[in-house]
């Protein structure tokens, strides 16, 4: 397992085209919550400061799922993926390896995004609706955030190796992560659309960064980001069958 991390870490890190999405992920998550934030002259009750200073990660998980395509695609498409796993014979180890270090890279870039999303909103935001950087919620929706974006990462990963096809991929796990949205809210049914909010991975992965009205979510907070790891987690396993029972 250490040799095929370490393969797997060096791939990374010597692939450019990974690296400028990294930074993209950290661009696009600051530049759209330092932007929600000055736009928001001023406060209410019923705003949840933290969780506009957070919306950037609605654009930043789109680099993070691409990310995910691509560390899998570039292999197929060059056919280095034969050596792979000719040099680590056992699928589910190099299945692992590329989770594990994709994971990492990607917990490290959401850390910074989301410590700068939080920073410019402070920076921005009015003093009165500021988000406090040391209360529990705000460090729960901070530190869920940052699992949010490895969650996606991993599900895109998973899909991608169940597909195989770079393009096919990205309108896959963009899909699940867009569409629901635009689906739940043509839906006219209350119930429904809670329903449908409560299995979305991307409306659910989210309710981690509300902090306010928390009963009057379809999905509590840490519910919510389960059924993101379990649309991750399933992803994996069928990518994982796919990669065990088909040629490379």
């Amino acid at each position: 397992m250490r040799q095929a991390l370490h393969a797997e870490w060096t791939k990374l890190r010597t692939d450019a085209g990974i690296g400028w999405l990294l930074l993209a992920s950290v661009a696009l998550t600051v530049g759209l919550s330092a932007a929600a934030a000055a736009a928001r002259t001023a406060g209410s009750a019923d705003l949840d400061a933290t969780k506009l200073s957070l919306v950037g990660v609605d654009l930043g998980q789109a680099a993070v799922a691409i990310l995910g395509v691509t560390v899998i695609c570039g292999e197929y498409a060059t056919g280095m993926i034969r050596t792979s796993l000719t040099a680590v014979p056992r699928r589910v180890t190099v299945l692992a390896a590329k989770a594990a270090t994709l994971t990492a890279a990607v917990v490290v870039t959401a850390t910074v995004a989301v410590a700068g999303s939080l920073l410019a909103a402070r920076l921005t935001l009015p003093a009165t609706v500021t988000p406090s950087l040391t209360a529990g919620p705000t460090v729960r929706a901070a530190f869920g955030s940052v699992l949010y974006l490895a969650l996606i990462g991993l599900l895109s990963l998973g899909v991608t190796f169940a597909v195989r096809d770079s393009a096919v991929a990205i309108g896959a796990v963009l899909a699940l992560l867009y569409l629901f949205p635009i689906l739940i809210q043509a839906v006219t049914d209350k119930d429904w659309q809670r329903h449908l909010q409560q299995i979305a991975p991307m409306n659910a992965g989210l309710a981690i960064q509300n902090t306010v009205h928390l009963r009057g979510l379809p999905i509590s907070p840490w519910s919510g980001l389960g059924v993101l790891a379990a649309w991750a987690l399933a992803a994996l396993v069928l990518g994982g069958l796919v990669l065990q029972h088909r040629d490379a």
